[in-house]
């Protein structure tokens, strides 16, 4: 790793009364682009505004608390201390989307404390990088402010200039799983983050948070117009958060570009989060896995025990062979353990972690699966309850360390607020999936499993604020309305929905989206996608941990497609992002980590496309073998030729364009392959 910090100015002073919307303090990022200015009022609200290459995108916007037991931290403010410092550094990701970061920023801290009364100072942080922001407020120690009760942030964003936005609803049943809205920003409610902007003069933004640590996680609720505010997640017992100073808040995070793929090449999230706290995590491996699962979606087995129980040591053992013989190096099996033949759903109770259905022998599949060169994924639903999951949680984990099971998916399906937790005074009660007792609670799991050099993919989980780069063993998520809807889904994904998700959800972190259902069937309904689709979701998608998601039957009949998925890697040495627009098609092409070859996936919605491509990403002056996955000319995902697609192979170079046709609801899928000459 290489970088510097160097200060270039320390002061510590006091400031007159400033006049209404007097400039306090003021920074740019490091080439100039964007600036942020500080003004207090007369009233001595603070506010922060952003301009971008001179032009305000983000008007005066408040910045401020609500206390249970204090009087608000808004008015009568005054700026106390300010510094400015840069800061560039390159680092290494262990794993991800490239192999280098480089973290390229101006730093703006701002003292406030109020002029009377409590005289209570915040520290607030402003990161300024070329291709956005992020902000935190740091609570100093001192006398009084010693617990810190949050009823609310006064945080806002002002959006100066119109804007359509990709949004879904937070504070609804469903956590993370809706299909995307997209309206005019005036006409949004109360959403989750990420939220993605394009504003009327085509500039992107996406609202976010980053490093998300004992903390409830930050939704965005439109007050007026165009202003979106703060509204953290419930606590469901008080006060959303309760902290003892000093602590820092997450970041509040606007990544920003001038077209949607830039925002999916921004490292700002990343950048944002501490370094890796865990030292060498070469433990931690990227993979590909099968798994008992998509059957159970399509009722043709049950998590439960009885006749049609999917989770036997017969299944299980045909999933290690199919796994072996085709270079798979994980088996994902749930429903092996028992509890889940009670109303498990929001419940959980029933649940044990070391204890499997007797038509399950873990130890003989663990052994049979290393005797193969197979590992076993790990399965832990809760159904919500992570109170009963941490009473049994070290057990749980040193069963699978012993039995050499290094990557676990971790379950909370409930409705929101029904996450089931026990408070510091051993009080039972429920909160919210992404409240301040989650956030703890998702710590802990991971902590607890790199102590044991096991891996977390969370399904129901809190929202992606980065932490994987300070917790690498946080290899996935899922958080979003995943392949499952595709089976059951009243409406099922619509072909638009991963062109959504790759532009608002993905710039958060990796997805465990569980791509590759070949068959294209779900139950009594066929999936809004081609077969090239399905292939291309392997690139577009990214995520550490991939799941070839179909069963091993329907693979069979489909291996000439298959070969792409047992081909395509899941660690990148670089990623870029050749076109694309939010909600309508996207080309991405990435650099295999462990080789020179490069893949590339595009991907539409209900409409047809030709992109022009040019493949100028490849090595200069070095031929490619390119193996073309591509929807057939009479391919449409209405029909039966859903199923329709080409292989092609020819030699390709770094000069050449490319057309990539795609047909309704279809993809292209190519590796390119270096030819040894």
């Amino acid at each position: 790793m290489t970088g510097s910090a160097t200060p270039t100015a320390t002061t510590a002073f006091a400031v007159p009364s400033a006049r209404a919307g007097e400039v306090v303090a003021q920074a740019a990022s490091p080439d100039g682009s964007i600036t942020v200015q500080i003004r207090i009022g007369n009233e001595g609200h603070a506010t922060y505004a952003i301009t971008r290459f001179g032009e305000e995108i983000i008007s005066p916007s408040k910045l401020g608390f609500l206390f249970a037991d204090q009087p608000k931290w808004e008015r009568n403010l005054t700026l106390t201390g300010q510094s400015q410092s840069q800061h560039d550094e390159t680092w290494e990701l262990p794993w991800g989307e490239r192999q280098f970061v480089r973290n390229h920023y101006t730093e703006l801290r701002i003292d406030l404390t109020e002029r009377n009364r409590l005289l209570r100072k915040i520290t607030v942080v402003f990161r300024l990088f070329d291709n956005g922001f992020g902000f935190r407020y740091e609570f100093p120690d001192q006398p009084q402010l010693k617990t810190v009760n949050i009823v609310e942030e006064q945080t806002e964003f002002a959006i100066t200039e119109p804007a359509t936005a990709w949004w879904i609803p937070a504070g609804e049943w469903s956590r993370y799983e809706y299909l995307y809205n997209k309206t005019p920003l005036a006409e949004v409610s109360q959403a989750h983050t990420p939220i993605t902007l394009r504003t009327a003069s085509g500039l992107h933004m996406a609202l976010h948070e980053a490093a998300l640590v004992d903390y409830s996680a930050m939704w965005l609720r439109r007050s007026t117009g165009q202003v979106l505010k703060a509204n953290l997640s419930p606590s469901g017992i008080g006060p959303k958060v309760v902290r003892q100073a000093p602590f820092d808040t997450p970041w509040r995070t606007v990544q920003i570009a001038g077209n949607a793929g830039g925002l999916v090449e921004n490292d700002l999230i990343l950048n944002l989060n501490e370094p890796n706290a865990l030292g060498d995590v070469s433990w931690v491996v990227p993979h590909k896995f099968i798994g008992i699962w998509w059957e159970m979606h399509l009722g043709l087995a049950t998590w439960g025990s009885g006749e049609k129980h999917g989770a036997t040591t017969q299944r299980a053992k045909a999933y290690i062979d199919f796994a072996a013989e085709h270079g798979i190096r994980g088996v994902l099996i749930e429903g092996w353990n028992t509890g889940w033949d009670a109303e498990w759903f929001a419940d959980g109770s029933t649940f044990d972690f070391t204890t499997a259905y007797p038509d399950f022998d873990l130890e003989a599949v663990c052994a049979y699966a290393k005797s193969k060169g197979v590992r076993i994924v790990g399965h832990h639903e809760t159904a919500g309850n992570a109170a009963l999951y941490e009473s049994q949680l070290e057990a749980a984990l040193d069963l699978y360390q012993r039995l050499g099971i290094d990557s676990v998916k971790t379950g909370y399906v409930s409705d929101a607020g029904g996450f089931r937790t026990v408070d510091d005074h051993g009080r039972d009660h429920y909160a919210w999936h992404d409240g301040q007792a989650a956030s703890r609670h998702h710590l802990k799991v991971v902590t607890e499993a790199a102590k044991r050099q096991i891996s977390i993919n969370a399904h129901e989980p809190i929202k992606d604020t980065g932490l994987r780069r300070t917790h690498p063993n946080w290899v996935a998520r899922e958080g979003a309305r995943g392949m499952e809807y595709n089976a059951w889904g009243n409406p099922p994904n619509p072909p638009e929905h991963e062109l959504n998700l790759v532009f608002t959800r993905l710039l958060s972190g990796p997805m465990d989206f569980t791509p590759g259902i070949l068959s294209l069937e779900g139950v009594n309904q066929p999936l809004n996608s081609t077969v090239a689709k399905q292939l291309a979701l392997y690139v577009v998608i990214y995520s550490p941990v991939q799941m070839a998601a179909d069963t091993i039957e329907n693979y069979q009949q489909h291996l000439e497609a298959f070969q792409f998925i047992k081909d395509v890697p899941t660690d990148w040495a670089d990623t870029r992002v050749l076109n694309g627009e939010v909600g309508e098609f996207v080309t991405i092409a990435r650099k295999d980590r462990g080789s020179d070859d490069w893949y590339l996936g595009a991907a539409t919605n209900e409409q047809p496309r030709q992109l022009d491509v040019s493949l100028d990403f490849l090595d200069a002056g070095t031929n490619y073998e390119a193996t073309i996955y591509r929807d057939a000319d009479d391919t449409d995902y209405r029909t039966d030729t859903r199923h329709h697609y080409v292989i092609e192979t020819h030699t390709l170079t770094a000069r050449d364009t490319i057309a990539l046709n795609l047909a309704p609801g279809g993809g292209q899928a190519i590796k390119f392959a270096l030819q040894n000459l």
